[in-house]
This record gives C-alpha cells, sequence and structure tokens, in this order.
C-alpha cells in the first residue's frame, strides 16, 4: 500500500511537472516583445532599419519580436507609460520625457558609441547664410519639438550664442523629422535648418542632399540616443535584450548589416545619469518646467 501510494504521488508530480512545461512552453511560444522608435525618420526608413535588428532579437530572446509603429514622439513616451511596449529607440529628450512620465522607471539599457559623443548639423541652402549669426531674421526648421538632436540641444546652443529662437528669427517651423527638414531648406521652405549628424552622413551618402544645402555650423557634443525599457520588464529579460545589443559586432557579416543601419560601430552599456545634461538644457530652453 505504501508503495502504490508513492508511486501514485511520483506520477502526480511527473504529471503536474509535464504540464507545468507545457503551459511554460506555450506562454515562451506566445510572449512577444513589443518594440517600437521615435519617429524621426520616414515610416518606411524606420522599418527597414528595424527588420534584420528585430529577426536577430528574436533569435537571441527566443521570443517573438514585433514593432509597433507609431504617430509622434509622444505617442513612443505615453506607450511606454502605459505598458504597451517593452523596448523603445529614444533620443535623449524623449529620454527624459519618458523618465518623468513613467515616474522613474524607464531604464536605459545600451547606446550606440557614437551616442556618446553626438552632434546637430546647422545647415542652409541660401550663399548669403554663412554663420549662425546669418540666420537671424531668417525662417529656421526644427525637426519635431520632442527631438534631441533636431530641436532642444540646437536651441540650447543656439541660447549659448545668443540667439533666441523664439524672438531672433522671422519664423520657426518643424519639419517632424530630420529627413524632412533637409527636404524644408532645399526647396526654400525654410532658409535654415537644423537636423542630427548621423542622418545628415546617411543622406548625403545616398546622394538625397541637394547640392546647394551644405552645413553652416555643428554643435558641441552631446549625449543622445538610447534603447530604453519599461521598468516592470522582467529582470532575466532585460539583461538578455541588454547583453544581445553588446553581442553584436562589426566583424560578423550579419551583425555588420544591423550595425550599418543603425549608424553604429558598436553598442555599449549606458544609465540614467548620463541624460543629466539634457534635462538640464531643456529646462534652460525652457521646454521643461
Amino acid at each position: 500500500m505504501v508503495h502504490f501510494s508513492r508511486r501514485l504521488a511520483l506520477k502526480s508530480a511527473l504529471v503536474c511537472a509535464l504540464v507545468s512545461l507545457f503551459f511554460n512552453t506555450a506562454a515562451a511560444a506566445d510572449a512577444v516583445l513589443r518594440v517600437s522608435a521615435i519617429p524621426d525618420e520616414a515610416p518606411t526608413e524606420l522599418q527597414r532599419k528595424f527588420a534584420p535588428l528585430g529577426r536577430y532579437l528574436e533569435k537571441e530572446l527566443g521570443m517573438k519580436v514585433s514593432f509597433v509603429p507609431v504617430s509622434d514622439y509622444a505617442a513612443v513616451v505615453e506607450a511606454l507609460a502605459s505598458d504597451k511596449l517593452d523596448l523603445a529607440w529614444l533620443g535623449g529628450f524623449t529620454f527624459v520625457q519618458a523618465n518623468i512620465r513613467t515616474k522613474g522607471t524607464a531604464l536605459p539599457i545600451v547606446q550606440r558609441e557614437e551616442d556618446a559623443r553626438f552632434t546637430s548639423k546647422f545647415i542652409s541652402a541660401d550663399p548669403n547664410i554663412k554663420t549662425l549669426a546669418d540666420t537671424r531674421g531668417k525662417v529656421f526648421a526644427f525637426g519635431s519639438p520632442s527631438s534631441t538632436s533636431g530641436h532642444l540641444m540646437p536651441r540650447y546652443f543656439l541660447m549659448q550664442d545668443g540667439i533666441n529662437a523664439d524672438s531672433d528669427f522671422k519664423n520657426v517651423a518643424f519639419s517632424g523629422a530630420h529627413d524632412a527638414t533637409v527636404a524644408f531648406v532645399a526647396s526654400g521652405k525654410a532658409d535654415a535648418g537644423v537636423l542630427n549628424a548621423s542622418v545628415w552622413a546617411k543622406l548625403v551618402e545616398q546622394q538625397k542632399v541637394d547640392a546647394k544645402v551644405r552645413v553652416i555650423a555643428t554643435t558641441p557634443p552631446y549625449f543622445d540616443y538610447n534603447w530604453t525599457v519599461r521598468g516592470d520588464l522582467d529582470p532575466a529579460l532585460i539583461r538578455k535584450i541588454e547583453a544581445a545589443f553588446l553581442k553584436l559586432d562589426a566583424s560578423n557579416p550579419e551583425h555588420a548589416e544591423i550595425l550599418a543601419l543603425q549608424r553604429a560601430t558598436k553598442f555599449i552599456p549606458t544609465k540614467k545619469e548620463n541624460y543629466a545634461g539634457i534635462e538640464q538644457a531643456a529646462k534652460a530652453a525652457g521646454l521643461l518646467k
């Protein structure tokens, strides 16, 4: 009787273990990592850049990865704060906004090595505009109002040069994206504008910049883009995501394609403290209370 009871208990334990394994495996198979990015370029370009990275993350994490397009910068922040996203590509200022909106729980985990010393390019197609001082009284184009490299930091550095964007320009336009700013300037919709150095370099390489559009100034360096996770994501999964990014190696042909599309040589760890300067600049520029 004792042996029978022991065998029955062992059978029950085995069945429970198999059922648990089945449901845990099914749950893992059904799990989806929801990823998005600030729309700082055209939607088709964002999708093109993400596709190989998404496939790579699926393989490294052992779960489905889904890219969730958003309409504007604020939508990324709100989606991260309301648990509709797990991982997001943010600019420095957007991270500051997300950190405030999530009451400090949003966690930046990695950035491109280039993001530790990022810059913006001031551009113009007007031959009479040769310096930042020459932009006074002109129509000037920023990118998105929430863009670090297309608005906040250029506005801040203009202030350092004694130029108040609200009073010294004839008019201020917001193009919505870096590539759109180049189009504004090339078409004459704006006399001058500013965009991030990475997108500018890519557009020049792809010969998508009108010959008359040129750089008139470059900002000092600052911290910018990062990959941020929502704070209540499983810590084990966060570690796996971070490891996957840090593992990317330009000497590996598969990885090289991903890094090239991300305009990165490699990814490095980052932390919240790196973006304290961005928050201070936002307050100085009157973009944060």
